[in-house]
């Protein structure tokens, strides 16, 4: 499948050039805009595959605006510039830059800061869903045990029978677990037990 890009740059001829390398070695430019505030908008409208985006542009430059797309997992972004300035590589690092590129550039090195940018993003939005689940399942153990540990001092269970009582629970009402733990520590409070 084709990568859909949006392309930002304020000078209509870089804009061109850029569309037409990109098209001819096969990504789809769905968008093309002259500043960071028209990226912005048009990457959270369409959320390509990425963005592509000169760094100095009137209003909202590349880097403010790549820091936008990156904390709100919009798209990865790409930068290019005609002055590599160590300040702004730092700053665009900074913000979560996925890949940096000078002009002129040649055909391979466009492509490869679109695919390295593209699976570097990935592999961040895929460690992020990582992190989460490990953070619900935490979460859900800790209610878990909560939960066992009230079982066990109501109804003298062990923790191995309350344990399988919250399953069995689980199982017959088809909640989660963790809504049937839940449930049992919110009726232990309201019973003022808690």
């Amino acid at each position: 499948m084709t990568k859909r890009l949006i392309i930002a740059d304020d000078e209509t001829l870089v804009r061109q050039d850029l569309k037409e390398d990109l098209e001819r070695l096969g990504y789809t430019v769905v968008r093309d805009v002259p500043d960071g505030t028209s990226a912005i908008n048009a990457a959270r409208e369409i959320h390509p595959d990425a963005v592509i985006m000169d760094i100095r542009m009137p209003g909202v430059d590349g880097v403010s605006a790549a820091e936008v797309l990156t904390r709100e997992r919009v798209a990865p972004v790409v930068l290019v510039t005609g002055y590599p300035d160590p300040q702004v590589i730092e700053r665009a690092r900074d913000v979560g830059v996925v890949s940096y590129l000078t002009k002129p550039w040649r055909d391979e090195d466009l492509q490869a800061a679109v695919e390295l940018g593209c699976a570097r993003f990935q592999e961040f939005r895929d460690l992020e869903d990582k992190v989460t689940s490990l953070e619900d399942q935490l979460a859900t153990r800790r209610v878990v045990e909560r939960a066992k540990g009230i079982l066990m001092e109501q109804y003298g269970l062990s923790e191995n029978d309350a344990y399988q009582r919250i399953r069995r629970l689980s199982m017959n009402t088809r909640k989660t677990m963790r809504e049937v733990a839940d449930a049992i520590i919110l009726t232990t409070e309201l019973q003022g037990n808690g």
